[in-house]
């Protein structure tokens, strides 16, 4: 018996230079999210392309910022991976805000208080606050700068993985809540490109956009087909860490990927 799944997948490029985010929640509901982050405060943190979701079942939460992994046969990875098996931490990222602190942290590779919050259009207390609570969950870091001034912020992994966290119901409903922050991002960056992809040249507008198959596939072929389409991917956010400026090559742009692989059947099979 095979298991119906409808796989849709769509892209959104982002130019050098733009930010785009999704409009912060309300007071409370910040406030909510704050004080169920800030009552765990001895909650352990696992010590270890901005790259999120599921990956290998059973790796273990642990550094791998410098383990050299990669695909087999080719250059070691230069990603800074993190796998996330800590619901509360997990949950520290589920608000819109964060994700776009890290967005241009990872752009610029390296980004103060001051210049996101001015890029955001926030004040520099709110933007302070945020960063605090991801620093706080091993997130970001201040490192030192070019001088005595306000100290820069960088990533502290570039890549990460919640695939072990969905093993609890705590986890599944942390994982749950990020995902819909995900969803609701990607939805919202997708309608932008809509508006401006006018502007851009054709040869760029004809690889974006977004697809949708739906095909009948059991599970081993799921895995296979979920398998090859990270790899594709991997490849190239293995060699070029979202925060590394360097490994850009002239004339390249961010391009988000947002793949949802959805089982369309009610039940899985056996169970109609």
């Amino acid at each position: 018996m095979v298991k119906e799944v409808a796989a849709d997948i769509a892209t959104d490029t982002i130019p050098n230079g733009s930010a785009f985010h999704a409009a912060a929640p309300g007071a409370a509901w910040r406030e909510a999210q704050d004080r169920d982050v800030s009552s765990h405060r001895q909650a352990r943190i696992p010590s270890d392309c901005l790259t999120f979701g599921n990956g290998p079942s059973n790796i273990p939460s642990m550094s791998l910022e410098s383990d050299g992994r990669g695909n087999a046969g080719g250059p070691p990875s230069r990603q800074r991976w993190r796998y996330l098996d800590d619901p509360v931490a997990i949950r520290a990222l589920a608000h819109p805000l964060r994700h776009d602190l890290m967005r241009i942290i990872g752009r610029l590779g390296r980004a103060t208080t001051a210049q996101a919050a001015q890029e955001l259009g926030i004040s520099h207390g709110l933007a302070s606050h945020h960063l605090r609570q991801l620093a706080k969950y091993g997130f970001v870091e201040q490192v030192s700068g070019k001088d005595n001034r306000e100290r820069p912020w960088r990533l502290v992994a570039t890549s990460y993985s919640w695939a072990g966290a969905t093993r609890s119901p705590g986890g599944t409903a942390a994982v749950d809540v990020v995902e819909q922050v995900y969803a609701e991002q990607a939805l919202e960056r997708f309608l932008g490109w809509q508006q401006r992809r006018g502007d851009w040249p054709q040869a760029w507008r004809e690889s974006t956009g977004m697809g949708r198959s739906t095909v009948y596939l059991t599970q081993a072929e799921l895995a296979q087909l979920a398998a090859a389409m990270d790899a594709l991917l991997l490849r190239y956010a293995e060699e070029r860490p979202l925060d590394d400026l360097a490994a850009r090559p002239p004339g390249s742009v961010a391009v988000d990927f947002t793949i949802f692989v959805i089982p369309a059947a009610k039940n899985p099979p056996g169970q109609e």
